[in-house]
């Protein structure tokens, strides 16, 4: 390669130059909210509209609103547009919507409900903006330059209360990632309160849990809470709720939670009809309408509708979980914090705003006082104001001969000179004058509070009980402790049947319905394939597989999709997820796991493992070293009891032996003991059970120790030569 096509550079050095300014880009000024509550695309949108008097005035094109904000966000407008959409009343994404809209905004648990574009939608704040905005124009928070230097911006958003806690916020940076649950304002409020009283307080006492625009019911873990508020981290589950109509027989989903959809739901429960796990359901019909949200589910006859939704819950989003993230902007810095600390980050931040409003409005009495007081000098004598005026031979000594005439300073000379001379008589004055004693005593306040945090926070504290009154709802989502959301064990919510199961050499596996059996008992198999097992069963059983790769693959029957004999039934290596060149050998099905397994092999031996051996505690669906390695399979087979079984070796020498002879062994790769001892040369070759051969003198054949040799095959006891390999 030309070296001149090239440049070597240190990989971080390249990463720190190139790579490390987009992703805290990101990170600062996209995805990661900061104390306010806002991201800084929702803080460039609601500050564009308070600038355009959307607080006070009617709604407007949400168009118009869009076209402004590009003027402080140089993004596109379909994206500001989304932006605005997520924070109106009408998406219901919020606890506590900023935008009063009309149109079609789509929904929150809705993935699919479009929303209209900005020309036909209107919008304005809500009037809860006020207190987002309260005193902006007061210096309470810092302002910078747009991108374009034309206009400025806030860099943040005064709030009169924790908006981080209140309303929900997610954002995916580079590297890290935020996701903040939202909870209740009159909680938040009051555990605000609380905390500025006493920064050890409980905090559970007050914030109860989350709370969310959708409602559901949440299931409350304490030790789950207490994490999620001491470390910003953790997650807890929430669940939809229903109603039963008795009357239509059918289930009315009325809340959802919010990290789901109506449609990933309706697939979810698709896609389990589809597979023959749920069939207590007839219908499903999506019935949201203006009311509200309504997921209708019409039942067969017979079906209980609590232990249906209690499945549906364990399979399928109508209970999900939340995981929370508690990532915020501290001064730049991104940092995962837990509630308290939260609070303590916001009442600094607030404690900031307060202190520069207060000596704001300290300026500017302190100013007013300044300029009365002046007025109050020329009280004395108004004709000689005028006089001095009126003599003054140019208007650039008329400021300079006040001064002096009056002893004031150049601030006073030029709010007395600027009066109106309609205004120059004692009515008027006296009027001005009247408000200097209350502007005294305004202004000593002030400096008290400024001088006292304890004074400030109790400012604070009284907005926010002021705010609750104003706000304040209760909970829309209803809480459920963990004892009293406990559901029915599964294997009591699966429907019971009888079914047939059926192996084939290929591997395919069949479910079949006793019913279906009956009605249809043709088995539909690959010319080349021939039925390995069968077997009478339970919906609620277990089914054991056992492959040539010594392993046991475990499914519930109810996992298996039904199935006709018509068809060929589901490919295991697909539907268990075997290996390449791994192939199923045997099935074995149990409800108890009593019985045993037995397993012969070549070199004569034999273990007999019990099936209790192959139960887990926990729902493991594969298992090695199922069986013994180091000699190949002659037989599989699973017993419920002992009996007598024939072993033939490869050189038609015949042993009838019974099982009760071979010690069970629970380790399932046990070798097993000997019972046939083949010729050298030799192998055990087949296992049979005494209705399977056709002999005249089983005693012949048979021994009462194991091992044996065996017995060569009588001549007479092979007609068509049933037994032998040859």
């Amino acid at each position: 390669m030309n070296q001149e096509n090239y440049i070597e550079q240190n990989i971080v050095q390249a990463l720190e130059t190139n790579y490390m300014p987009y992703a805290m880009s990101v990170i600062i000024s996209r995805a990661i909210p900061e104390i306010d509550g806002f991201k800084p695309a929702h803080r460039k949108l609601l500050y564009t509209m308070y600038k355009m008097n959307l607080l006070s005035g009617p709604r407007t094109k949400s168009s118009n609103v869009v076209g402004q904000t590009m003027k402080l966000n140089p993004h596109g407008d379909m994206a500001i547009y989304e932006t605005m959409v997520r924070l109106t009343k009408g998406n219901g994404a919020l606890l506590h919507p900023f935008v009063d809209s009309k149109g079609n905004f789509g929904k929150q648990q809705s993935r699919d409900m479009a929303f209209a574009a900005p020309r036909y939608t209107e919008v304005r704040l809500e009037p809860i903006c006020a207190d987002i905005f309260g005193d902006i124009d007061k210096n309470t928070v810092d302002f910078v330059d747009n991108y374009d230097g034309e206009l400025k911006e806030p860099t943040l958003l005064p709030t009169a209360f924790p908006n981080i806690l209140v309303n929900p916020n997610q954002g995916i940076a580079v590297g890290m990632a935020s996701n903040i649950c939202s909870f209740n304002l009159n909680e938040v409020c009051k555990t605000t309160v609380a905390y500025l009283k006493d920064a050890d307080c409980d905090l559970k006492e007050t914030l109860i849990a989350p709370d969310f625009s959708t409602g559901g019911q949440l299931i409350y873990n304490q030790e789950e809470i207490s994490a999620i508020y001491e470390t910003g981290r953790g997650s807890f589950k929430v669940r939809s709720k229903y109603r039963y109509d008795k009357k239509n027989n059918c289930i009315e989903i009325y809340e959802i939670p919010y990290t789901t959809t109506v449609e990933a739901i309706i697939d979810k429960i698709v896609e389990l009809v589809k597979q023959g796990k749920i069939r207590e359901v007839s219908d499903m019909r999506d019935e949201t309408d203006l009311s509200g949200l309504k997921l209708t589910l019409d039942l067969k006859r017979g079906t209980d509708p609590d232990k249906l939704m209690a499945r549906l819950f364990k399979q399928t989003p109508l209970e999900d979980s939340f995981s929370c993230n508690f990532n915020i902007l501290i001064d730049g810095k991104p940092k995962v914090m837990g509630v308290r600390e939260i609070l303590q980050e916001w009442t600094r931040f607030r404690l900031a705003c307060i202190k520069r409003r207060l000596e704001f409005d300290l300026d500017k009495k302190s100013h007013r006082l300044h300029l009365l007081l002046g007025l109050e000098k020329i009280l004395m004598d108004i004709d000689k104001a005028v006089r001095i005026i009126r003599e003054t031979e140019t208007e650039s000594l008329v400021i300079p001969n006040l001064m002096q005439g009056f002893s004031i300073d150049t601030i006073q000379a030029e709010f007395i000179a600027e009066i109106k001379l309609r205004h120059l008589n004692k009515e008027y004055i006296l009027k001005r004058l009247q408000d200097i004693d209350q502007l005294k005593q305004d202004i000593a306040d002030l400096q008290t509070t400024l001088a006292s945090n304890i004074a400030m926070k109790k400012l604070i504290i009284k907005e926010l009980d002021g705010l609750m009154k104003k706000y304040g709802k209760e909970r829309t989502t209803e809480i459920i402790h963990e004892d009293e959301a406990t559901l029915p064990e599964l294997t009591n919510i699966v429907e019971d049947y009888n079914v047939k199961m059926f192996l084939t050499e290929q591997n395919y596996v069949k479910k079949i319905s006793l019913v279906s059996l009956r009605a249809n008992a043709d088995q539909k198999l690959k010319e080349d394939d021939r039925m390995l097992c069968e077997a009478e069963c339970s919906n609620k059983d277990e089914a054991l597989f056992f492959s040539n790769k010594q392993n046991c693959y475990k499914m519930k029957m109810n996992d298996i999709p039904d199935t006709k004999a018509s068809a060929l039934g589901e490919y295991l290596p697909n539907l268990l997820g075997l290996e390449q060149d791994e192939k199923i050998l045997y099935m074995a099905v149990t409800d108890k796991y009593e019985g045993f397994m037995l397993f012969a092999y070549e070199n004569g031996k034999i273990a007999k493992v019990p099936l209790a051996s192959y139960e887990t505690k926990t729902n493991r669906k594969k298992l090695t070293n199922a069986y013994y390695a180091n000699s190949p399979l002659a037989d599989i087979r699973f017993l419920m009891q002992d009996t007598e079984l024939v072993a033939m070796s490869d050189i038609n020498k015949i042993l009838i032996f019974d099982t009760t002879k071979i010690p069970e062994k629970t380790t399932r790769s046990s070798m097993g003991v000997q019972v046939l001892t083949p010729k050298k040369g030799s192998i055990l070759a087949k296992i049979s059970t005494l209705d399977e051969v056709a002999f005249t003198d089983f005693d012949y054949y048979r021994t009462k120790n194991i091992p044996a040799r065996g017995a060569y095959l009588k001549p007479e006891d092979a007609p068509g030569q049933q037994m032998t390999l040859l």
